[in-house]
């Protein structure tokens, strides 16, 4: 009997080391996004833990209904491809959520009115410009004309990040936002 409830695939993301596993159902909770570049227990997460057990994996991102995973530079996608479909569905089978009790989101406290203007460009722009692509970018802070930001997913280590950076992000924020004078990833 074949199984038309669980549906997935996988999309490239710029940087070669990292693909975008899309599912057709929510793997984390709404508002929930979370990045692990080194193993986890499945108390922190059961989805990472679970990821983290294929050979040559170096980092988890999860939001909404997609899991970003990034390999060794060394280690084939044709070598690893099958082990990691079948930890996720493993993980959708056992109805287990993506994130553990002692789960911690970033967060950076208490927000200014530019600070509230960065986080609202950031969330309704650019973050689901990123994650297209597999990333996602989060909100450090702002001091004295800087914003700082993650990159998760995709977006951290890729070739493509200081473009992305300067060019997109750093650019629309400028364009709204004159006070600031840069923005750099953590």
């Amino acid at each position: 009997m074949v199984d038309l409830g669980f549906r997935m695939h996988a999309e490239r993301t710029p940087n070669p080391d990292s693909i975008k596993w899309v599912l057709g159902s929510p793997v984390a909770e709404a508002g929930v996004a979370a990045s692990f570049e080194q193993p986890v227990d499945a108390s922190t997460s059961p989805l990472a833990a679970r990821l983290f057990g294929v050979r040559g994996i170096v980092g988890v991102f999860f939001a909404s209904n997609f899991i970003t995973v990034t390999k060794q530079s060394d280690v084939d996608w044709q070598d690893i491809g099958q082990d990691l479909v079948d930890a996720i569905r493993a993980h959708v089978d056992s109805g287990d959520v993506a994130t553990g009790p002692d789960f911690e989101q970033q967060s950076s406290g208490l927000a200014g009115e530019i600070e509230s203007r960065i986080r609202e460009i950031i969330d309704a722009e650019i973050r689901p410009a990123v994650a297209m692509d597999g990333g996602d970018v989060v909100f450090a802070g702002y001091r004295e004309g800087r914003v700082e930001v993650y990159l998760q997913g995709a977006c951290a280590g890729c070739p493509s990040s200081t473009a992305t950076l300067k060019f997109g992000i750093e650019a629309r924020l400028r364009e709204e936002i004159p006070e600031i004078t840069e923005v750099v990833a953590l």
